[in-house]
């Protein structure tokens, strides 16, 4: 009675409070969600908004991290904002269709064209997480910049008919491409999830319970429905911490367990090898990262892998040397080499090492300089020569994160002003990088040169890779025309011109809409010879299991050759549970193997021949 008479008083107020508020400049906002003054609601709350669309000028706070979204705030998200909200993987996000929250996520969300996206960062995104779930519904002051949500009866019902309405779709798609798929596990599952939610309608007092197994059971549903896929490229990247033979076998055991049968393992990072480096010595830097001193990692994980049927591709951090810079260490590359350091045009006259802010405040070296690329060359061979790896991933093999072009301060947020650079733009071109502004004839010019350099590179590498028959693959950013842009990654060519054998692109969401957006543009703008294999980040931003598999349904429906994890240090057992219950259970497996849109992408036959 106590909970009835609250819900009454606050639908009340409610109804009050929001009927006559204007809308006049987002009308996404306009659509509240009608309030039953009977309803009861289980739990308020509110937060302040930060800002409604951010631009550089309206949030200087967020002026340079992705989204425009600063440092614990809250920020509304409309159409009128773009496609998607650009975010990074350290947020939360709520979709909100109509004044309901549809869906959870946590970064880069695709904007509803009849609604809008609620982000936040730190505290805010703590907020978003204590307060809402699918169902919750939303009321949004403009005016005021203030959010109000609740969550009633009809949003646990809301949430559980979503779920199951997704478990149905997903076996009605391997049910269309395999006719040896067996649902039977699933189907009890969503029995149940069914039954639990008709007891929810009919039992309001226990609505809470009845509609949260009703969720439980299509969870369950959703795990057991996807098959298992023999032939799938399942990856994970590492960056080690075994220290010794037996921690190393321990991690490899627990990883064939889970069904992992391609590891990248992080060997060149922050400018230092895990392996003894005799060019790290002929370069006066460290010869090894100083927890592996007296230990080869490298030569340990891929005899061990390769007893475990299991391949190691090396993870090579090419252009990006760490973020600590300490003046004393002689030996680190940042002191021992400043002039490669990488430079905005604001900074070019920098005596210091300058930071990507946007990047952890780490710090890039140059990849116009020879030197530069000499010098990662010379690594690279000797890890193919000394190590023979099964694959080697370029990873930060770009120059460091610009804002985007439709930005005023586009221009002096650009890398790669250096004096070698400089120089030798000039003495091609007749003009000084620091004189052109974008737009203009000589931008495209200079953004050529810089992109062109990094394609070098990868063209260099692949004659090595390609001459000890080593897969190549790059880690990239997916929309091609935002990569080329801010970080000068002309991943296209690469691809076109047959420089790589696959692609590992970036998913930076939970959201799989918007991973399927993404990756559909990298094959329409990919050779279909090119493997591409999603680097799936939802463990890394600790989504929701159910999340993960989504996006792992997402890649298949694309016909993706496989997919990677990032990253091992987030693998918990709760996601290698949920993938051994169907996608990684080789007893989820019936022949034939499910069909694939071969016209999207060739690539599943070469990847058999190749694993």
């Amino acid at each position: 009675m106590k909970k009835l008479f609250i819900g009454l008083f606050l639908s009340l107020f409610l109804l009050g409070n929001f009927s006559d508020t204007a809308f006049a400049h987002y009308p996404a906002l306009q659509n509240q969600p009608a309030f039953n003054s009977k309803e009861m609601i289980y739990r308020q709350s509110s937060h302040k908004i930060d800002t409604i669309n951010p631009t550089v000028t309206s949030n200087v706070s967020g002026a340079f991290y992705p989204g425009q979204r600063g440092a614990n705030q809250l920020i509304i998200y409309t159409k009128e904002y773009g496609e998607r909200t650009g975010t990074n993987e350290f947020g939360s996000e709520a979709i909100v269709v109509n004044g309901i929250v549809t869906q959870l996520f946590g970064a880069d969300s695709i904007i509803p064209n009849n609604g809008y996206v609620i982000s936040g960062h730190g505290l805010a995104k703590n907020w978003i997480n204590e307060n809402i779930t699918v169902g919750t519904k939303v009321y949004v002051d403009e005016t005021n910049l203030t959010i109000k949500t609740f969550i009633t009866p009809q949003s646990f019902i809301f949430g559980a008919e979503e779920k199951i309405k997704e478990v149905l779709s997903i076996m009605h798609y391997y049910e269309m491409n395999n006719p040896c798929y067996d649902r039977t596990e699933a189907e009890l599952y969503l029995k149940k999830a069914k039954q639990n939610l008709q007891k929810a309608s009919q039992n309001p007092n226990d609505v809470q319970k009845y509609a949260a197994a009703a969720g439980n059971m299509a969870n369950k549903a959703i795990e057991t429905a996807l098959p298992y896929y023999p032939n799938e490229f399942k990856g994970v990247w590492i960056r080690p911490t075994e220290k010794t033979e037996r921690q190393v076998e321990s991690t490899l055991d627990r990883l064939k367990k889970a069904g992992i049968n391609n590891v990248f393992l992080e060997t060149y990072f922050h400018g230092k090898t895990i392996y003894p480096s005799s060019v790290l010595t002929k370069y006066g830097l460290a010869n090894q990262r100083e927890e592996f001193i007296g230990f080869d990692p490298l030569e340990v994980w891929i005899r061990e892998a390769h007893k475990r049927n299991i391949k190691i591709h090396v993870w090579f951090e090419s252009f990006y040397v760490g973020n600590k810079y300490n003046p004393a260490d002689k030996t680190n590359i940042i002191n021992a080499y400043p002039h490669w350091l990488n430079k905005t045009k604001t900074t070019y006259d920098s005596k210091d090492p300058v930071p990507s802010v946007s990047e952890h405040n780490g710090y890039f070296i140059d990849p116009a300089n020879p030197e530069v690329q000499q010098y990662l060359s010379e690594i690279l061979n000797e890890i193919v020569f000394k190590y023979k790896p099964d694959g080697i991933n370029l990873d930060y093999i770009r120059y460091p994160q610009s804002i985007q072009e439709k930005f005023p301060t586009y221009e002096d947020s650009n890398w790669g002003y250096t004096n070698f650079a400089r120089a030798e733009f000039k003495s091609l071109y007749n003009v000084d990088p620091l004189n052109i502004k974008k737009g203009t004839t000589d931008w495209a010019l200079w953004s050529k040169y810089r992109q062109d350099k990094i394609t070098n590179f990868v063209k260099d590498t692949r004659k090595l890779t390609k001459a000890n028959k080593i897969f190549l693959t790059t880690v990239i950013f997916p929309d091609r025309q935002r990569s080329l842009e801010t970080k000068m990654q002309d991943w296209k060519t690469w691809s076109v011109q047959n420089y790589v054998d696959g692609f590992t692109p970036l998913i930076l969401t939970c959201d799989k809409q918007t991973a399927s957006l993404l990756l559909s543009d990298i094959q329409k703008n990919s050779s279909r010879l090119t493997n591409i294999y999603p680097g799936l980040f939802v463990t890394f931003m600790g989504g929701a299991t159910d999340d993960l598999l989504r996006q792992v349904h997402e890649t298949r429906k694309l016909s993706m050759s496989g997919f990677i994890l990032f990253d091992y240090a987030h693998f918990e057992d709760k996601y290698i549970d949920v993938l051994k219950s169907g996608a990684f259970n080789i007893k989820n497996y019936n022949e034939p193997e499910p069909v694939q849109d071969i016209s999207k992408n060739t690539s599943k036959k070469r990847l058999k021949n190749k694993n």
